[in-house]
């Protein structure tokens, strides 16, 4: 009874753990493969859910099926069409578009199609970067490059049932040895722009300055002129004005200058004048009507 209870017991937990080893679950983010003695006989993508197998005869393996990186661990060399080289740093936005096309071609080995796929984009990368110039790898033809990269990469990688999404080229510079020379180059050349927009100033600014000195000579020299012509014609005035108040009465003017003449040289006390008694200049002193 106790053996029979025994045996049962064991077969129950036999059937329990064959019946574990049948059941597999599929994530919504994977794909999986049925294999029966590494043959692939079923594929189970984009359905998640509960699945059996046939337990010790069958085997499941899992992939992932979202998108995928691939980085580049050190930046590439290439070639462009002047024979210069330049430092490429890129990288592969890959996934598995059929799981069983992958398993055949790569075993599934993730590695292994990384491997496949950095190979050919580096191919067509240098093919596509022997066709142009540094300025357009670096600047001027870079998306279309990219675009290129895509679509002949995602041709081939279809071999393998992957598909290739995006190909970015991150940097791309002088290899470390020319960078240097090539920067040291840049900043003569913007020294030198700097010292000729410098220079260009400072002849500007003497010739504006010299300018600006001409110009004011000129209208100091053009303000002396009128402000002598003004006096000029002033005075003309004043002696015509004078000349006809005083021709009205030629003796009053004679006696106005000689008081004029007296009121100077009276002015102070120390004053000498060596002269004689009979000169006219006393006429007035000798007798007020100057006779």
């Amino acid at each position: 009874m106790k053996a029979n209870l025994g045996n049962f017991l064991v077969g129950a937990i036999a059937v329990l753990i064959l019946f574990s080893m049948s059941m597999f679950v599929v994530d919504q983010r994977q794909t999986a493969i049925v294999l029966q003695l590494g043959e692939l006989v079923r594929v189970i993508e984009k359905q998640p859910g509960l699945y059996f197998k046939v337990p010790l005869l069958q085997n499941v393996r899992f992939f992932d099926s979202r998108i995928l990186t691939m980085d580049s661990v050190e930046p590439e060399r290439f070639i462009t069409a002047e024979k210069k080289n330049v430092m490429v740093d890129s990288f592969v936005k890959w996934r598995i578009a059929d799981v069983k096309q992958y398993y055949i071609s790569v075993r599934g080995d993730e590695q292994v199609a990384q491997t496949r796929l950095m190979q050919t984009v580096n191919s067509i990368m240098r093919e596509e970067f022997g066709k142009r110039s540094v300025s357009d790898v670096v600047s001027g033809e870079r998306d279309k490059i990219m675009e290129v990269l895509r679509e002949k990469a995602d041709a081939d990688a279809r071999k393998i049932g992957v598909q290739v999404m995006d190909v970015r080229l991150k940097r791309v510079d002088y290899p470390l040895e020319i960078s240097d020379s090539v920067y040291r180059r840049m900043d003569a050349e913007r020294k030198r722009v700097a010292n000729e927009l410098r220079a260009t100033g400072n002849a500007e600014s003497e010739k504006i300055r010299a300018d600006a000195d001409r110009q004011r000579e000129v209208i100091l020299a053009n303000a002396y002129r009128d402000a002598q012509k003004i006096k000029g014609d002033g005075d003309a005035k004043a002696a015509a004005l004078y000349a006809a108040a005083f021709g009205r009465n030629a003796e009053f003017y004679a006696f106005y200058r000689s008081m004029e003449a007296y009121k100077q040289s009276f002015r102070n006390k120390s004053d000498v004048m060596v002269i004689d008694p009979s000169s006219a200049f006393f006429k007035y002193l000798k007798n007020k009507a100057g006779k």
